[in-house]
């Protein structure tokens, strides 16, 4: 079989690469040949950490967010403020803010938004247990910290109209976070200011 690859190992190791977000055919290349250079215990480390994660890493049965045991670190510490509940899209919106070092409440992450053009309906996240545990942990505030696209938006509407039942303040963080961007790539300051200069979700009807 042809092929512009000298070994068929590094091609399959190029197809495998390449799956990943981000990274093309010649960036795979350049990380399979790199790990090549590598002696060959860089290489098991690699693969052996990897099956690892894999394997090892669960979701917290409270917030979702990955953890090593059923309940994540931050769920479990007492010291937080356990009242409070700031809805994320993902992980790595929740050590974004973690990074800020502002927030003392606790999370719960969506695992996505709502897309339908991307087939992802609110019965595909997390968006149910979010609804039970408010109401069963008697919660006095939801921050809704979506980063706001618009399918960011279509999910914290579905989320306020969920829990408009529940004797619940639903709050949305400030705009200082510019309309399209993602929550994980804005600053520590611009994040911690949005947080704090947060206001009730029924006030963005009247924003122009």
């Amino acid at each position: 079989m042809d092929s512009k690859y000298p070994s068929r190992w590094l091609e399959k190791a190029v197809d495998q690469l390449s799956l990943l977000p981000g990274i093309g055919r010649k960036t795979a290349l350049r990380l399979a040949l790199y790990i090549l250079r590598r002696p060959g215990s860089f290489a098991h480390l690699l693969g052996s950490s990897i099956m690892e994660l894999r394997d090892n890493i669960i979701y917290c049965e409270r917030c979702h967010n990955i953890s090593d045991s059923i309940c994540c670190p931050i769920c479990s510490d007492t010291t937080r403020d356990n009242k409070t509940i700031c809805v994320v899209e993902n992980i790595q919106d929740v050590m974004a803010i973690e990074h800020t070092a502002q927030y003392k409440g606790l999370y719960h992450v969506l695992g996505g938004v709502i897309s339908p053009i991307d087939g992802i309906s609110p019965q595909d996240l997390e968006i149910d247990s979010l609804i039970e545990r408010v109401s069963r942990e008697s919660i006095n505030e939801v921050i809704l910290a979506v980063s706001p696209t618009m399918e960011g938006e279509t999910t914290n509407f579905y989320i306020y109209k969920r829990l408009s039942s529940l004797d619940v303040r639903v709050s949305l963080i400030s705009r200082g976070i510019a309309m399209g961007d993602e929550l994980e790539y804005t600053d520590d300051v611009t994040l911690a200011r949005a947080l704090r200069d947060r206001s009730d979700f029924s006030l963005s009807f009247h924003r122009s």
